[in-house]
Parts: structure tokens; sequence; C-alpha cells
């Protein structure tokens, strides 16, 4: 198993810079130096070097992304590898535990060792889903609109009919006789005309007089002029930072994976993941034989 960062040492070339805080590969080096894009210096330079360096950028992030998804993968089927594996010895030895808290609470009778076995016990029984506990009362979301009026004794009322005053009703046939998308003549302008009619009808449908009248002023003022797009270097500049900034979020993932538990397992026996899930069933297997006997000695 290799780590991603360890992958990526390993395949970053020699002439490799650092933008944003994540590495950047340099593909457009002249020979002997580097081809490190900084904004100081990248505008004096050739358009070439730019698309080279964003290229070089690109063929590395895709390599570390197939790094770090490979790892992913290992990690995940890992994971099933272990619940599937030890997950049953876990759940023996918590039922053990149960056991256990229970027989000493029966035998002393004492508040405190009732109350851990009671809790003991919760950490076995499994926990329904919130629906189910509460018979459809209330989701994820909290209480269902009908369950929070019979709480609190009120009756369910359907939301109040809006009634748009004769201005709004002028308002909204003016705009959309003018608006109507069918007045178009060309696929941009269609889709503008629909953006904006399906603003026109949710005010109307409000009946917000005064949304109506500012969405009037904004059909009178005409389209909004068209900003002025970037330059090609400034694309490709934008395209640098989207890499690093890529870079950086799959680092973090990487990170993530590396630190949680099953990762931190992997890196303890990286060449034969196998080998440590039998060593670890060896352990389980000898505390569930120490619990059965501590029980069986409670019980005798």
């Amino acid at each position: 198993m290799t780590t991603p960062e360890a992958e990526q040492s390993q395949a970053e070339p020699a002439g490799a810079g650092t933008r944003g805080g994540a590495e950047v590969p340099a593909g457009g080096a002249e020979q002997g130096g580097e081809a490190q894009v900084t904004a100081e210096d990248g505008a004096g330079r050739p358009k070439e070097r730019l698309e080279r360096a964003v290229r070089a950028a690109e063929q590395a992030l895709i390599e570390y992304e197939i790094a770090v998804e490979t790892f992913r993968v290992e990690v995940d089927n890992f994971s099933r590898l272990h619940h599937q594996k030890l997950g049953p010895m876990y759940a023996r030895l918590d039922e053990l535990d149960a056991r256990i808290a229970e027989a000493t609470a029966a035998r002393t009778g004492d508040p405190e060792d009732i109350r851990k076995a009671d809790e003991a016990r919760a950490r076995v029984l499994p926990m329904p889903g919130v629906e189910e506990l509460f018979h459809g009362w209330m989701d994820g979301g909290g209480l269902f609109p009908e369950a929070a009026a019979m709480l609190t004794d009120q009756p369910v009322r359907p939301p109040e009919r809006v009634r748009p005053s004769d201005e709004a009703r002028k308002l909204y046939r003016e705009l959309a006789r003018k608006a109507h998308p069918d007045l178009a003549q060309e696929d941009a302008e269609r889709s503008r005309r629909e953006e904006f009619i399906t603003r026109v009808n949710a005010a109307y449908a409000r009946g917000d007089e005064a949304l109506l009248r500012e969405l009037a002023e904004e059909w009178a003022a005409g389209p909004a002029p068209k900003e002025q797009g970037p330059t090609p270097a400034e694309e490709l500049y934008a395209r640098l930072e989207w890499l690093a900034q890529r870079k950086e979020m799959l680092a973090f993932v990487a990170k993530e994976l590396e630190e949680s538990a099953i990762g931190a397992m992997l890196r303890l026996a990286p060449d034969d993941p196998d080998r440590l899930l039998d060593e670890i069933a060896d352990q389980l297997l000898a505390q569930v034989t120490e619990r059965e006997a501590e029980l069986a000695a409670l019980l005798g």
C-alpha cells in the first residue's frame, strides 16, 4: 500500500514549482531553469509557456487523483473486511460486557452498578429510525405540521389565498406581453425571457406589487451589458489557480484517509493487511474467552 503523497513525490518531475500552497509541476521550463509560473514574471512570458505549464499541472493532478482514489478504495475495502471479519467479535464483546454488568448489578443492587448495566445494554440495543420511533409524526427535519398542530391543540389551516391587487394584475399583464419568451428571435434571448418571466410569475403568485414594479423597471432598462471576458493569459492563470486549489482539496482528503482509524491500521501493515486482521482477531478472541470466563464466574 502506498499513500497518495508518497506516490506523488515519486511521480513528480524535477522542475515542479508551487502555486497557491500546492505543487504545480512545470512543463514549460527552459533548459537548465525552472518553470514555476507566478503573477509577477508570467506577464512577460509567451502564452505557449503558460499553456505548457497548465498541461503539466493537469497531468500531475490526474496522477495525484488516481493515487488518492486508489488509496480510498484500499481503505474502503479494508474497512469492509474489518467489519465482516471482526464485527461479530466486537458485537460479542459488547454483549458479554452488558451481561457482566447486569450480573454484577444483580449481585450488588448498587445504583451505580445498575446505571452502568443500563448503559452497557443500551450500547448493544439497535437504535430505531426517527420516523419509526415517532410513528410518522416526525422526520429528520422535525415534527410534521399536522403533528405540531395536534400537540398544540391548534387546527391545521390551509395557507391563505393570495388575491393580487388590480395594479398587480395590470403590471403582470404588461410584463407578460412585453417579455414573453415566444417573442425572442434567438436562443439566448429566449432563455433570458424565460428566466425573467419565471420571476414575474412568482411575484404575481404572491401578489407582490412592489416587486412587480421593480421587475417592470428592470425590463425597461434592458439587458445588462456584457462584461469583457478575461484574456487568454488570465484564463490560463485562473486554470493554474484552480488546479492548485484542487490539489489542496485532494491533499486534505488523503490526509483524512491516512489519519482515519482504518488508515492508521493499514499503515501498521501496508504490505500484508490480512495478517493484521488475523492478529486483531486473535486478540479479540482472547478477550472474548476472558469475558466468558468472567461471566461464568459471576453466574456460577
